[in-house]
């Protein structure tokens, strides 16, 4: 099995509550079944403060980004710690019979592009979190990180809309380490030696100062910065280092904001 520690207990050494999302027989048993063995080889996960995700209700984990096999990555850690992995998907995948049937079955959430007026619109996917109690996982920087030393870059406003209007938590999670097995845009798995990533989870962000307001630009950007700046802090202490100063902006930088770029 993939190598995690301090996933079921909590600082004291207790048994933690099993959550029932793990526990209820699901699509997910047989995907997990057949992917965890082939990540054996690759990787062993290290997880930490484990105990900070809530065993039940809604939630938003915001990780950081960059490779671009973090989904699995981070969808293997968060069943470890016993819940379901969830993504938002862009809607059109569930348009293709055999992966929207596996997409759904996964209880991955459809949604259109955002801003968009569809009733399955992220604004919309989130209070159906609230409605049934379940979590899930976005990249609040919207892609790979463009920074060159894999740093957080500038986020995008979709967690912070999200947690305000339905007033969700938002858990922030960073992992160091994914990079060895796959770097940013790499087309090759590094097989051997096995590689150790590290997983760290926050407490969920205070956004308690912009709840109630306008979602105006300022309000949102500013609860997004709060949430950025809880990943970064994490993830500079899985890497020992001190983050930039300044987080990297990709407009400043004649970088596109999706896609890939030039590394060189």
């Amino acid at each position: 099995m993939t190598s995690v520690t301090r996933v079921n207990r909590d600082p004291e050494g207790r048994k933690l509550e099993k959550s029932p999302e793990k526990s209820r027989p699901s699509f997910l048993w047989p995907l997990a079944a057949i992917v965890k063995p082939l990540t054996v080889p690759l990787f062993r996960l290290d997880i930490r403060d484990a105990y900070k995700l809530p065993r039940s209700g809604p939630f938003i984990l915001a990780p950081n980004h960059y490779s671009e096999i973090d989904p699995i990555v981070v969808a293997l850690a968060v069943w470890k710690i016993g819940r379901a992995p969830r993504f938002m998907a862009k809607a059109g995948l569930f348009k293709n019979p055999v992966v929207g049937w596996i997409l759904r079955s996964a209880g991955q959430i459809p949604v259109e592009r955002m801003g968009s007026t569809r009733g399955n619109d992220p604004i919309t996917a989130a209070g159906k979190l609230v409605e049934t109690g379940q979590g899930v996982i976005i990249y609040p920087e919207g892609t790979l990180t463009r920074e060159p030393n894999l740093w957080p870059m500038r986020g995008k406003t979709g967690v912070a809309r999200m947690a305000l209007t339905h007033n969700l938590p938002v858990y922030p999670m960073a992992h160091w380490g994914t990079q060895q097995v796959m770097p940013r845009y790499g087309k090759k798995i590094s097989l051997f030696p096995r590689k150790n990533i590290k997983i760290v989870i926050g407490d969920p962000v205070n956004l308690d100062e912009f709840l109630g307001k306008q979602q105006d630009s300022a309000v949102l950007h500013g609860a997004t910065d709060k949430v950025m700046d809880a990943v970064t802090e994490l993830l500079e202490t899985l890497r020992d280092e001190q983050a930039p100063a300044e987080r990297w902006d990709p407009s400043k930088h004649n970088q596109t904001e999706t896609g890939r770029f030039d590394e060189a």
